[in-house]
């Protein structure tokens, strides 16, 4: 039998508990940034350039001005370049509930157009940011009513302290691979190593698989699924050449200072200690232009505005969470268009 849509009211019914949840939620989380001196703001989606990663894929779209010549612009897949350039400007801790588009993205747990929560403390190390996820993941349990988390069958404890681990050390215990034997100083990477190991331990990869494409599919495929079991896991210090925003870590350069929170398996968010070399961004970013090219035969614009801010930005941490996933595990949604006021597409 065809499943009713979502704004049959039989269905919105069966839909308004976790709506309802996901307003409490989102209101305990905004009372907490306003303790903490944070300022919300209001980040406009129509980008110059909609973020530089490989893998991300933006919605472009014409501006027409008055001379009638059109401008290519982007939908931002995150909000990320409007406000690190307020960071320039001299706002301290700034926050921000921002909808935002990905391109080829959509499943149980993606979505085209999902609301994403991005914050910023200048002058604070990144490891503060693990602190402010704790807390999340308390307020959203909290304002659910439940005392778990809960996805496809894991459930996780969100009043417990999570678990910090490094990827290196997560590729070790989970697949059996020494990462940063393959990494060099730099964000240099041996992609030839890597696929040895992974043959040695029967991991498939193919001919013309990158460092990069080999070390998503050991983390998609073995590393992630176990995850956030029990208590939430912070996978912290990616390599560098996996954390194009992120300052190299001052104790081993081989390592950057990024990490993602995982709970039932499930990641909801990525932080980092931003990088501040326009120099050295310019170039990572130019790097993952080139490799998007490669793969997918386009490349987005670089935004030199925002190159020009990171010349003046402070040292900051940022992270950007994504929200329709807590609210999805805080409510034990099965799938993330349960936990969607309204739907891009009928689910």
């Amino acid at each position: 039998m065809t499943e009713r849509p979502w704004w049959h009211p039989d269905r919105h019914a069966d839909r308004r508990p976790a709506l309802l949840a996901r307003n409490r939620i989102q209101g305990a989380i905004r009372g907490w940034l306003a303790v903490e001196g944070f300022v919300e703001m209001d980040p406009p989606a129509l980008q110059v350039s909609p973020g530089n990663e490989a893998h991300l894929h933006a919605f472009a779209t014409d501006a027409i001005g008055h001379d009638g010549v059109a401008r290519r612009m982007y939908l931002h897949t995150s909000p990320e370049f409007a406000m690190k350039k307020l960071l320039a400007a001299g706002e301290p801790r700034i926050a921000a509930f921002s909808h935002v588009w990905r391109n080829r993205e959509s499943g149980p747990r993606h979505a085209p157009e999902f609301t994403m929560l991005e914050w910023y403390r200048a002058g604070e190390d990144y490891t503060r940011l693990m602190e402010d996820c704790g807390a999340f993941l308390r307020l959203a349990a909290e304002a659910a009513g439940s005392t778990v988390l809960r996805h496809g069958g894991i459930e996780c404890d969100p009043f417990a302290k999570p678990e910090r681990l490094s990827v290196a050390d997560a590729f070790t215990r989970f697949a059996g691979i020494d990462l940063l034997a393959t990494c060099a100083v730099g964000g240099a990477t041996d992609a030839d190593a890597l696929r040895a190991q992974c043959t040695a331990r029967g991991i498939a990869t193919a001919p013309d698989d990158s460092w990069s494409d080999m070390v998503s599919k050991v983390l998609v495929g073995m590393v992630e699924p176990h995850l956030g079991h029990g208590r939430a896991t912070i996978l912290d210090r990616y390599p560098v050449a996996e954390a194009a925003l992120a300052r190299p870590a001052p104790d081993d350069p081989r390592v950057a200072e990024r990490f993602e929170l995982y709970a039932c398996g499930v990641e909801l968010a990525n932080g980092f200690g931003e990088l501040t070399d326009a120099a050295e961004q310019r170039r990572r970013f130019e790097a993952e232009m080139d490799e998007k090219e490669r793969l997918y035969g386009e490349r987005y614009p670089l935004d030199e505005d925002f190159l020009a801010a990171l010349e003046i930005m402070p040292a900051a941490s940022g992270i950007a969470l994504g929200f329709d996933r807590l609210v999805m595990l805080a409510t034990g949604a099965p799938k993330i268009t349960d936990v969607l006021w309204a739907p891009v597409a009928s689910a």
